[in-house]
């Protein structure tokens, strides 16, 4: 018998036990890695849809949290892990910046990945401590212009979509001023409300108590229209800035070889997670809007926005980092 022979007779063998693992899936845990810290948004919308699925599928969905490098690490944790359905990735749109950000990837941000589907489009909010003495875009603008280079701006990691909406907002605004990377969200909250960072583009969730308790001044959202939570505040192009818009989501995503039927089956289960009266609660709470594709639709939307985002990198003059 040749070994051509030999290996179709196996493969064809195992068919069948794969097949009822496929069906019984899950029949144990599922890891869901966040590349972020605790308490940042990503976290918080994994934790929301997590929760959900876990009572929807009869198994525990575990969030991991794997913070650093501006979500590196948690993306070779999930291009590295078994394509079994076991280990997926909810992440941000920096998923789709990293290429641009970082001279040397670990993985293929495109061909070791499988998008199951996006989860939501949630606007950042341009926060600035009151102690500043600066109340609107105008007036902040204005103080960039007159002593350039003086302001800085907080963000959860280099080329993070925090970072990224900083950066558009600035060349719309034509001013100077400089990012200060931290590990997350939580982080550069604090040192935005201490007064030694300027201001943060900040995903709502992690500022909208501090917010209300007029701890933190919410000076415009980042996105293309206002949030729900927030509807008293302009965006960006109200407040005078043109052009600074910028999408800031939230999906999942699979190690490349996950079987499509897994993969299926997880986007069907977000979709179902949606739906459901106590998450659309939880989203209305952080200004975040439920936004779904198909899975090969957002594998071709990821293709499209790295495209688009190392355009802006380029005109943001970033220099990869090592």
């Amino acid at each position: 018998m040749t070994s051509t022979r030999l290996a179709t007779l196996l493969a064809a063998a195992l068919l069948p036990a794969f097949a009822a693992a496929q069906g019984n899936y899950p029949n144990k845990p599922i890891r869901v890695v966040v590349p972020f810290a605790a308490g940042s948004t990503t976290d918080i919308i994994a934790r929301a849809i997590t929760d959900k699925m876990g009572q929807s599928m009869g198994q525990t969905l575990v969030v991991d949290n794997r913070g650093g490098a501006s979500g590196t690490i948690g993306q070779q944790a999930v291009a590295t892990a078994a394509p079994d359905g076991y280990t997926v990735m909810i992440h941000s749109s920096s998923h789709t910046v990293s290429p641009s950000t970082f001279a040397k990837l670990p993985f293929d941000t495109v061909a070791d990945f499988a998008g199951v589907t996006p989860i939501s489009s949630t606007p950042n909010v341009l926060v600035i401590s009151p102690a500043k003495g600066i109340k609107s875009v105008q007036e902040l603008v204005a103080k960039a212009k007159a002593e350039p280079g003086k302001l800085n701006f907080a963000s959860a990691g280099q080329g993070s979509a925090t970072h990224l909406n900083a950066e558009k907002f600035k060349m719309a605004a034509h001013i100077d001023a400089t990012n200060i990377p931290f590990k997350g969200s939580a982080e550069a909250v604090t040192e935005v409300l201490a007064g030694r960072v300027d201001y943060y583009f900040s995903p709502i969730a992690p500022v909208i108590g501090q917010i209300k308790d007029g701890q933190l001044l919410a000076l415009a959202v980042g996105s293309p229209k206002r949030a729900s939570a927030l509807p008293d505040v302009p965006t960006t192009a109200e407040g005078g800035v043109p052009g600074s818009e910028f999408n800031f989501w939230i999906g999942m995503m699979a190690p490349a070889k996950t079987p499509r039927e897994i993969v299926n089956r997880l986007h069907d289960e977000v979709l179902k997670a949606l739906a459901s009266p106590e998450v659309k609660e939880r989203f209305a709470k952080l200004g975040a809007d439920a936004w779904t594709m198909k899975p090969e639709e957002f594998d071709a939307y990821i293709k499209t926005e790295i495209q688009a985002n190392a355009k802006l990198v380029k005109a943001a003059g970033l220099s990869p980092s090592n």
